[in-house]
């Protein structure tokens, strides 16, 4: 599927190293890092020791990007980001026995530390006494770690550095230990402050800053997802789902929701909620803006993703489906624009997955015959993602004898050989990902529907075997994908058997007569010249 959210990638060992970071041009992302660099150099001048001011004048101190809480932690998380970065390095550094590198980068982490804690308590309006001793710890660590790298740069005796080093290499796991136990405390402490302005503030104003800020972290990645969802986001956020005087925050809540929802810990705390009949009471409710029954369609399409591995909350999705399809199906017919249709056409691919009764749902609800009707409209199905859950949706449910007369009279042979072409007009990875898709899913919901001699038929009068032949004797004409050519392959085989003059004798000699695994061999071997 690609709808939004869909990836949620994170490697790196230390917590704030799974933070996602949104790539940005590399002389913006140099221009915001070079306040922090700057403030690193100043802290090293006065030693680490912060300008004396009264009371009524701390806010002169505070960066102009701090006026929210929101704007705080993202400058706690870029600070905690080239903390990490700086911490990986330095070990990559001490394996090459670098040790004046070692020693300067080991300075400017323990500025960048002793910034970060600065800056923190200087936003911060209470922090706990574990916290406090954390603090103490990192920095007593960080000056040791430093004096160590320091007397290791005036050592010449390489036997002596090299008895020095297992200790250099213990001081900085110990201090990459105490940093992430405090970067996690301080998130833990920042998502139970905004949990509890959520719980008990009866403010829109105050409850939507709230909201936003949790959104906000919620993109930084899956383990800010899941401290959210241990702290009790999930719940928080569907009690304002429930309270009417917060219809107007329905959308971005349900948003915030979804981003949740994407790791295993905000699915247990959704099903213990009743989630599920919630987000079908607001998707029936014909009262709510388009936009809040986006947002619903949106975590459906969350919860619902075929790459989730858990999926113990899909019992009580189940009891609801037939009300939520219906619904999703009536929104589509009626989107506005392509982003509602893309949220809720791609809750239904997913929910196609499921079962084929959903299958059976979807057609006695004429939901082919809308989602052709929608693609012939640019407006609304705009873009290769789109199209990539309708032609989900059609590849599954051509398993059902039925559905060859509904696409056959929605016209949507002729669609799926337009898909036979779809290609990114931007080079966007994401979006040549998605075109791959739709190529694949048309030329195997080809081969499923092509066992009918009637769509056969209109498919061959479609020309759809030569485009299948040029699919896969041209690598450039798939992007080089061979889950493409597979798909082909068997749409051009099934083609042959009902329409066997299609084809010149050495396109089946090749492509049709072979075993498959030996046409895909020839297909991927064969270069632009043969075509």
């Amino acid at each position: 599927m690609a709808f939004k959210g869909e990836d949620h990638l994170d490697s790196l060992p230390l917590p704030v190293q799974r933070m996602h970071l949104i790539q940005v041009d590399s002389v913006q992302r140099w221009m915001e890092d070079l306040k922090l660099m700057t403030d690193c150099e100043c802290m090293c001048i006065l030693q680490s020791k912060p300008i004396s001011i009264e009371k009524d004048e701390q806010n002169e101190l505070i960066l102009s990007s701090q006026h929210s809480t929101c704007n705080n932690l993202q400058l706690l998380l870029k600070r905690a980001w080239i903390i990490s970065t700086e911490l990986t390095r330095i070990a990559q550094k001490l394996e090459k026995n670098r040790w004046q590198r070692v020693h300067s980068m080991t300075v400017r982490v323990n500025c960048h530390v002793r910034s970060m804690i600065n800056e923190y308590n200087t936003f911060t309006r209470s922090s706990s006494e574990e916290m406090h001793q954390l603090e103490k710890l990192l920095i007593d660590k960080c000056s040791e770690f430093t004096a160590f790298t320091e007397r290791c740069v005036q050592t010449e005796d390489e036997q002596m550095l090299r008895s020095m080093k297992s200790c250099v290499n213990e001081t900085l796991t110990t201090v990459a230990q105490y940093f992430g136990q405090l970067i996690e405390l301080v998130l833990t402490h920042e998502a139970q402050n905004l949990m509890r302005q959520i719980d008990l503030s009866d403010s829109v104003y105050i409850t939507e800053l709230a909201i936003n800020s949790l959104f906000s972290l919620t993109q930084e990645g899956a383990h800010l997802c899941r401290i959210i969802a241990k702290e009790g986001g999930v719940v928080a956020l569907f009690k304002i789902c429930r309270q009417d005087c917060f219809r107007c925050l329905y959308p971005q809540t349900l948003r915030t929701l979804a981003s949740i929802c994407c790791v295993e810990e905000g699915m247990h705390q959704l099903e213990k909620v009743d989630g599920i009949l919630c987000l079908t009471d607001i998707l029936t409710d014909n009262t709510h803006s388009e936009a809040t029954h986006a947002e619903a369609a949106a975590v459906i399409a969350q919860i619902t993703s075929p790459h989730l591995t858990f999926t113990q909350h899909l019992s009580s999705f189940l009891e609801n489906m037939e009300e939520i399809v219906t619904a999703l199906v009536k929104l589509c017919q009626e989107a506005s624009s392509g982003e509602v249709f893309l949220l809720a056409s791609a809750a239904l691919a997913n929910i196609t997955f499921f079962d084929t009764m959903a299958c059976e749902m979807l057609l006695q609800l004429n939901a082919m015959k809308i989602l052709l009707a929608a693609c012939s409209d640019k407006r609304i199905v705009d873009t290769p993602y789109s199209r990539d859950q309708v032609v989900t949706i059609m590849a599954n449910m051509s398993v059902l004898d039925q559905c060859a007369s509904e696409i056959i009279q929605g016209n949507g042979i002729q669609l799926l050989m337009e898909m036979l072409f779809e290609k990114s007009s931007s080079g966007n990875t994401a979006e040549v990902a998605a075109c791959e898709r739709v190529q694949q899913k048309s030329a195997v919901t080809l081969a499923r529907l092509s066992r009918d001699p009637e769509v056969a038929d209109a498919a061959v009068k479609l020309s759809c075997i030569p485009r299948l032949i040029k699919l896969c004797r041209s690598p450039t004409e798939r992007n080089n994908s061979d889950s493409v050519l597979v798909a082909c392959l068997a749409a051009l085989r099934r083609l042959a058997v009902m329409s066997p003059d299609g084809l010149e004798d050495s396109d089946f000699q090749q492509l049709v007569k072979p075993r498959l695994v030996d046409s895909f061999l020839l297909c991927t071997n064969m270069e632009e010249s043969f075509v």
